[in-house]
């Protein structure tokens, strides 16, 4: 098991969950974080942390595609280990339906 994050994050991007895990396993897009599957140690210290509910064990159903977004941002993204503040925006997009059709983006953020 491994934890992901879902189009929940996009545009929120709340760093709480940065500043807890223990392996630094987080990176960072444009506008969204994601967990690397491969370095999660499945404590789940950030899960309770994220304000957007973006968190989620991968044993959840329907969340396949996260895990593989997840693992393929991981990737190309920079790595992120502090938090820094949230987009102006953030609680405007908290809860919007289809985030990931209308906002995503695969940029990288700045990382640490």
């Amino acid at each position: 098991m491994t934890y992901i994050v879902n189009d929940k994050c996009i545009k929120c991007k709340y760093m709480d969950c940065v500043e807890v895990c223990p392996v630094d396993c987080f990176y960072e897009g444009e506008n969204m974080l994601v967990i690397h599957p491969d370095e999660c140690i499945d404590c789940g210290v950030c899960e309770p942390e994220c304000p957007a509910e973006a968190i989620l064990p991968d044993t959840e159903p329907g969340l396949d595609k996260w895990l593989q977004l997840n693992a393929e941002y991981a990737e190309k993204w920079p790595n992120i280990t502090i938090k820094r503040e949230s987009p102006e925006d953030a609680k405007e997009f908290d809860g919007v339906e289809g985030k990931f059709e209308k906002y995503f983006s695969p940029e990288p953020g700045q990382g640490d």
